[in-house]
């Protein structure tokens, strides 16, 4: 598991860097390291781990570190794909029950919640705009977009871009 958490973590750290800078050599990887919410995407994976294993106390203390210092909250229980990118983390609530793919890139003020019980579930290669709202039991379909302050209640297909409140494919 060890090896795991560290190919993840290098795995976020890469995307961060092509994301930033363009690309992911390892001066550009140290820099996204240095970057705001990489502390953030750091917290998270070890309480993901910590709480896959079964360290539930030490994914609780993850997870309030995450909360004070990087003003972000995820869920315990919320689990995403290599590729994980806080692009700013101030702001960024998800809830436990959100399952999401590969590559997701979430800006500052996000929230991606739960409602009446069912959470969103996210395909790969997902961008998410600063302050954008998903909520509810809707499926965010691979390659899909959502624009800065969209408030996604319905599901988004495969490659479409969401904008507005509530929001539409355009």
């Amino acid at each position: 598991m060890k090896n795991g958490i560290f190919n993840l973590i290098a795995g976020d750290m890469r995307a961060k860097a092509k994301w930033v800078y363009g690309d992911m050599s390892r001066k550009a990887v140290v820099k996204a390291f240095l970057t705001d919410g990489s502390a953030a995407m750091l917290w998270y994976r070890f309480m993901q781990v910590s709480q896959q294993i079964g360290l539930k106390p030490l994914a609780m203390i993850f997870n309030k570190i995450n909360s004070i210092f990087c003003g972000c909250v995820i869920g315990r229980g919320a689990i995403f794909g290599d590729g994980f990118v806080l692009v700013h983390s101030n702001g960024v609530v998800i809830n436990s029950k959100v399952i999401g793919g590969k590559n997701i890139l979430v800006e500052h003020g996000v929230t991606i919640g739960e409602e009446k019980g069912a959470a969103p579930v996210l395909g790969d290669n997902i961008f998410i705009g600063a302050g954008a709202k998903i909520i509810g039991g809707v499926v965010i379909g691979s390659n899909a977009k959502i624009g800065a302050n969209a408030v996604v209640v319905k599901d988004v297909p495969e490659g479409a871009t969401a904008v507005g409140v509530p929001a539409r494919v355009v």
